[in-house]
């Protein structure tokens, strides 16, 4: 079985909540146009990110007027969107994945767990992991920092997930540890990484935004500026990824104690 996965690669304007919300209702029309069943949004995309913006009020999903555009096009088109976001709800400040399904209310799924150090300042950290099923396929959530601790894709792996998206907004100079990142979480665990990632304003954020499949190979990436690049999701290279790199099968849950030597002294 297969479903096709968009991930977006484009600038958020900061604070600019009703234009960002415009333009990711455009973004998700795209991605039907391009048989898309699911389409990822970069971290931070309805409110930009930057810190005098996260330090404003924040959207909440009480507020309906807002997320009217992005319900209405989910509705119209068929298409899941996983859309990022500071949010604020019930005293807590999170950067969260809000995904919007066809003919059901939105709801904040999953807040990054793995917060830097300046956003620390700022926000909650998420206490749990996030997964749902499509077509047969449990795609689990991350938001960029996330994504460095290979335990965080692991536990993914571990709850049945075939697909980790990620949201991100990568500074300039990270484009090799991004990549890599990414890379790698799909080959440690035999699965799909999508990761959708920021560009421009404020900080010239690098984007990167693609498709990793689950031997680490990049499979889409969007190649300009802006865009939306779609992969395909085959359970079936799943399995055989699974089948050649028993990395997932052979792990221990139990590596015993860890013995400490001495000091040696190497040749002088």
């Amino acid at each position: 079985m297969t479903f096709r996965i968009a991930t977006v690669q484009a600038e958020a304007r900061p604070g600019a909540l009703l234009h960002n919300v415009s333009r990711a209702a455009h973004l998700i029309a795209a991605a039907a146009e391009a048989d898309a069943d699911v389409v990822v949004f970069p971290e931070a995309f309805l409110t930009g990110y930057a810190d005098e913006v996260f330090a404003a009020p924040l959207p909440d999903l009480h507020d309906l007027q807002w997320q009217d555009p992005l319900r209405r096009i989910v509705d119209e088109t068929g298409v899941i969107a996983i859309v990022n976001t500071a949010l604020q709800s019930s005293g807590r400040r999170t950067l969260t994945d809000v995904v919007f399904t066809p003919g059901r209310p939105p709801f904040a799924a999953y807040a990054k767990q793995h917060l830097h150090a300046p956003e620390r300042e700022i926000f909650d950290a998420g206490e749990r992991g996030f997964s749902f099923e499509v077509q047969g396929v449990r795609v689990a959530l991350s938001v960029c920092y996330d994504a460095n601790f290979p335990e965080h894709a692991a536990a993914a792996a571990a709850s049945g997930a075939l697909v980790y998206v990620n949201s991100g907004a990568y500074f300039p100079g990270g484009e090799r540890r991004r990549d890599l990142h990414y890379a790698s979480r799909a080959l440690d665990n035999g699965m799909y990484v999508v990761f959708s990632g920021l560009v421009g304003a404020p900080s010239d954020f690098i984007g990167g935004s693609a498709v990793f499949d689950p031997l680490g190979r990049r499979i889409a990436h969007v190649e300009g500026r802006e865009g939306v690049a779609v992969a395909a999701i085959d359970l079936a290279v799943v399995a055989e990824a699974r089948a050649e790199q028993r990395m997932w099968r052979d792990r221990r849950d139990d590596l015993g104690g860890h013995e400490k030597a001495g000091k040696l002294t190497s040749r002088v």
